[in-house]
């Protein structure tokens, strides 16, 4: 049977750290505020008028793990980038990388599943590599949140969560281990669909109604979240769908050797942490430091618990995440 393994992981950050102080003289805030609603103490967010864009931090990332697994990018033959910010409308951030790494003309699919964009995208790898269609895929997940915050005292709640970043991994097809994915299980909710939204440009909304001057006011093109709705339901949902993943797979909550969830808010992590009466070395988090990377925020996490031993062969590691759509999913990993 084949087993999907993840062989190599990689990240990358911006330079830019943007701390809680910085943010007071640009809106009303303050380094307590954030601190006591979020947990998150700083952020990355990319210099105006820098050259970085979505694919391109997708594409370090990708560098980083391809040198993880050593193995060469000619080696790829399917890319799933998940992201909410492209570069464009359209095309894909998918054929940007494939276009940035000099890849063959392989396939590439773009993923637009938000907070729980990266197992979504992670999923869809699974099952192409179990199909055998498919021997070595790159997953990326890759964001830049700065450029469309509302950087005012009227988007404090939203902005002052969002950071900006990339990670990548490399997902192989394995006939001869004992390792690799378990399982992953998706969901979503959508009636809840507008609780957490970016409303505008859209086919219904067309962008010529800013370039005329007329909206320079309207605050739908920026990101609206109702919070503790939000939070309420995520609390709920990371706890189900982690004992869905625990459940099918014959395994309790004392098992799990590592859980990486989405670095959504530091109070949902520790919520789902008593709830699962789990010791704090048994999950990893890193929203402290980079806020909330959506797409990118577990294979960030993911590289760093790598980086710090906190990973070992045999250990069963669970992700997890809960976001905009709704959406929440969850992965089992024998490691």
């Amino acid at each position: 049977m084949i087993k999907s393994e993840i062989i190599g992981v990689g990240y990358y950050l911006p330079d830019n750290v943007v701390s809680n102080s910085d943010l007071e003289s640009k809106m009303d805030t303050s380094d307590d505020w954030i601190k006591e609603r979020t947990g998150i103490e700083e952020r990355r967010w990319v210099k105006s008028g820098s050259k970085l864009t979505t694919s391109l931090m997708g594409t370090y990332a990708a560098q980083d793990a391809l040198l993880n697994a050593k193995i060469s990018k000619d080696d790829i033959d399917f890319i799933v980038f998940a992201t909410l910010s492209p570069d464009y409308y359209f095309p894909g951030s998918g054929v940007l990388l494939q276009r940035n790494l000099k890849i063959k003309e392989i396939g590439a699919l773009d993923i637009r599943n938000q907070c729980s964009g990266f197992i979504y995208a992670l999923s869809v790898a699974d099952q192409y590599i179990k199909s055998g269609m498919y021997k070595n895929i790159l997953v990326v997940g890759s964001e830049i949140h700065s450029g469309g915050l509302d950087k005012t005292s009227r988007g404090r709640g939203v902005s002052v969560i969002f950071g900006d970043g990339a990670g990548a991994v490399i997902v192989q097809a394995n006939k001869n281990s004992n390792s690799g994915i378990l399982s992953t299980h998706l969901h979503s909710e959508g009636k809840y669909a507008e609780e957490l939204i970016v409303k505008n440009p859209s086919t219904n909304h067309w962008i010529d109604k800013i370039i005329d001057g007329k909206d320079q006011d309207d605050s739908s093109y920026f990101p609206y979240m109702n919070g503790n709705f939000v939070f309420k339901n995520a609390v709920l949902r990371f706890e189900e769908v982690i004992m869905e993943a625990l459940n099918y797979n014959n395994l309790t909550k004392e098992d799990i050797s590592l859980l990486i969830t989405h670095q959504a808010n530091l109070r949902i992590s520790k919520f789902i942490q008593n709830r699962l009466k789990l010791s704090n070395d048994k999950v990893y988090n890193n929203i402290m430091k980079y806020g909330n990377t959506t797409a990118a925020s577990i294979p960030i996490a993911l590289k760093e618990s790598l980086l710090n031993n906190k990973l070992k062969k045999g250990d069963i590691l669970c992700l997890a995440a809960f976001g905009s759509g709704f959406t929440w999913a969850s992965a089992l990993i024998k490691w």
